[in-house]
């Protein structure tokens, strides 16, 4: 494939192809902090959330913290932004009474604060200062609130409704006007109001990226006369549902648009997060500078030295690489010299929390050496929820195959300590084991997995592959391999 996480592939010395982070990557907000840039995105239903990265040339990306340690509901639609030295992240939680939240740090490094809860309903929280210097959020829907001098709360009765959208042709398939995902930037005498419309997740054509402009923060409003900025116009195109974007700037005064976007024919994998080159015209308006986006681009700046994340999976970095499913579980983690000891939980494979990571590939293998210890299921998993998911594992006396949540028995296990491998080709899934790592049997069962993906199952998740242990003792995972294939 053309893109991994972290790493693409180069064509050129001065050239990338997107995806600029391949996998489950949606609603990226992006900082430049001098020549350094940061960016996080939605973290849903995955624990630890808000993972922030690091990039110096907007191409190649690590991790560098979490700002979310505990499980609130599924985090949507982050703003990051920095505001007189200190560095705050907004984002929603989409529980019931829904809310929205903020984290603060010193630095982008951490450690960040214990999320405050602003108290405000919308979503997709988006932080702003108007031209009275004043600090704002605006949210869906095109309303805003003001915030407290020290941005950690909202002052009472100050929502306001400043922007009703861009009317697209009604003739486009879309999920709605759905009006979201806010970005605001001051450049020059404008406010310009970068927003989500038209769904991001229904036809191909849904989503897009709208752009409006104003000398105040409450408007009025005037709509680009050339939107969208970005958007899917054919179904047959590589990324579908191309939307929910946000600005960023080179010290040389070069313009980006970074937004995420589904890969035709691999929902699955989630909301990749791409990037384009996009300009400003003579009369102050922002247009993208044209071409494919899957093809080739010329590099934003100079290629710093990129390094494999994937290829450091062994060292199992729970919240920068792993990540758990909904319950944040620290206490249930050792790692040494790159061995993995994981406390089992739960009474089955979905209710266990598995420890999982974004591949972004669209063929791959996933290999350990497991032992057990107690009344415990161990294996490999595919996870996309609780409920829809596929894996292999084993006990003290069988072998298991894992399909929708369900343990099937496949043979004998012959005790403690068995290799398994998950193969995930265009996916079909399947399953081996072996008794010494190099003998391997490929069980006879395979289940194909391409309708794992919010179009069908929602909660805007992927599906991802992973770890699990279940029941009551521990499992130890050595020599974990993630191959692509």
């Amino acid at each position: 494939m053309l893109g991994i996480v972290g790493i693409l592939t180069i064509h050129a010395q001065h050239t990338f192809t997107n995806p600029i982070l391949g996998g489950d990557y949606p609603d990226p907000t992006i900082l430049r902090d001098g020549k350094d840039y940061y960016m996080t995105h939605s973290a849903f239903d995955y624990q630890p959330g808000l993972v922030v990265f690091h990039s110096t040339d907007l191409v190649h990306w690590q991790p560098i913290s979490y700002a979310l340690k505990e499980y609130l509901g599924s985090v949507w639609a982050p703003d990051i932004k920095k505001y007189k030295g200190k560095y705050y992240i907004y984002f929603t939680v989409a529980r019931s009474p829904r809310t929205n939240y903020v984290v603060v740090a010193d630095s982008p490094y951490g450690p960040w604060s214990d999320p405050i809860d602003l108290k405000v309903d919308h979503i997709d929280p988006c932080h702003v200062v108007g031209e009275d210097g004043r600090r704002y959020l605006v949210l869906s829907g095109g309303d805003r609130v003001l915030l407290a001098d020290d941005g950690l709360s909202v002052v009472p009765g100050t929502l306001k409704h400043i922007y009703s959208g861009w009317q697209y042709p009604i003739e486009w398939a879309t999920e709605g006007l759905c009006l979201e995902g806010p970005k605001l930037y001051r450049i020059g005498k404008y406010f310009y109001y970068i927003s989500a419309e038209g769904g991001t997740a229904g036809p191909p054509t849904s989503h897009m990226v709208v752009v409006a402009r104003s000398e105040h923060i409450d408007g009025p409003w005037e709509n680009m006369p050339t939107n969208p900025l970005v958007h899917t116009y054919y179904n047959t195109d590589r990324w579908w549902s191309r939307g929910h974007g946000s600005l960023i700037d080179t010290p040389d005064g070069r313009w980006y648009v970074v937004y995420h976007a589904y890969e035709n024919g691999f929902l699955n994998l989630g909301r990749n997060t791409l990037m384009e080159p996009v300009h400003f015209t003579a009369d102050g308006w922002i247009v993208a500078d044209g071409g494919d986006a899957s093809q080739p681009m010329a590099q934003p700046l100079k290629q710093w030295n990129p390094i494999d994340r994937l290829a450091h999976l062994n060292e199992f970095r729970v919240g920068l690489d792993w990540r758990f499913y909904k319950a944040f579980g620290p206490d249930r983690v050792t790692v040494k010299d790159g061995v993995l000891t994981l406390q089992a939980k739960g009474s089955s494979l979905g209710g266990s929390s598995p420890l999982m990571f974004i591949a972004g590939s669209h063929s791959y293998e996933i290999e350990a050496e497991v032992d057990i210890e107690g009344d415990v299921k161990a294996g490999l998993t595919l996870i996309y929820d609780s409920v829809f998911n596929v894996g292999i594992g084993f006990d003290q006396k069988n072998r298991y195959r894992y399909r929708r949540n369900q343990a099937g028995r496949r043979g004998a296990s012959k005790g403690k300590h068995l290799w398994l491998r998950l193969r995930n080709d265009h996916h079909v899934v399947t399953g081996s084991w072996s008794e010494d790592g190099q003998h391997w049997v490929l069980d006879d069962w395979g289940m194909e997995v391409s309708g794992f993906s919010h179009h069908t199952l929602h909660q805007f998740q992927s599906l991802l592959p992973g770890v699990f242990a279940q029941g009551n003792g521990y499992a130890v995972f050595r020599n974990f391999k993630y191959r692509e294939l």
